[in-house]
């Protein structure tokens, strides 16, 4: 599937602002309001398609797509079998402790005889690079924040013995214009403190107008 203008007209601004303006990678992401590893993404793609600005004479948004993202698949040989690469990142989303060197590790138990470590990610990385994952969503200033807990829990150590007392929970709030995140420690992820956790206007250096979206249910 293509892109749409819209995407297509903000690569050509990385473009012409990183190469024809010669502003930094931060100027540009700030910008255009790209994520840095989105914009670095861009850039790496332009620069192994020899691109640069001005863009050569007649290159419409189909043939810029197609010189930026089309890739040539990676061969898979009998001696070094590729893993399935989709269930693999299903997997590498499904828990906080699953890692891509954790997946080497059992790539590697089936096949003794597969890629080391580098060559994995490489190949992992060059398959993801033909998969567009990125669902755009265009936020207003101030208005939604995203509040989830953090999964992965902070113990909090008693001074008086030097044992873990509590293992907190780490309620997370960021904004999604600015990615701007707010965090706090709670006992527990009981309703009084998922209630508790979003920030309000009335904390001490809060500032927020934002509506709530929890991105996961809220216990009951």
């Amino acid at each position: 599937m293509s892109r749409p203008r819209s995407a297509m007209r903000k690569i050509k601004e990385v473009l012409r602002l990183q190469f024809g303006e010669g502003l930094s990678r931060r100027q540009v992401a700030a910008a255009t309001g790209l994520p840095y590893t989105t914009l670095a993404d861009y850039l790496a793609r332009a620069r192994r398609a020899g691109l640069g600005w001005p863009l050569p004479e007649g290159l419409d948004d189909a043939a810029l797509e197609a010189r930026l993202f089309t890739r040539a698949a990676l061969p898979a040989t009998a001696a070094r079998p590729l893993p399935d690469w989709a269930a693999l990142d299903r997997e590498l989303r499904k828990g906080k402790n699953v890692t891509l060197a954790l997946l080497h590790l059992e790539y590697k138990e089936q096949h003794p005889t597969g890629y080391q470590y580098t060559q994995f990610c490489r190949h992992y990385h060059a398959w993801r690079g033909t998969v567009d994952l990125v669902m755009r969503q265009e936020h207003k200033a101030g208005e939604k924040c995203f509040v989830d807990w953090a999964g992965q829990t902070m113990p909090i150590i008693d001074p008086a013995t030097g044992e873990i007392s509590l293992e907190a929970q780490i309620f997370v709030g960021v904004l999604g214009a600015s990615s701007f995140t707010y965090a706090e420690a709670f006992p527990s992820q009981e309703l009084v403190h998922w209630i508790a956790g979003p920030p309000t206007p009335s904390r001490p250096g809060v500032a927020v107008r934002a509506s709530w979206s929890p991105i996961t249910r809220a216990p009951a």
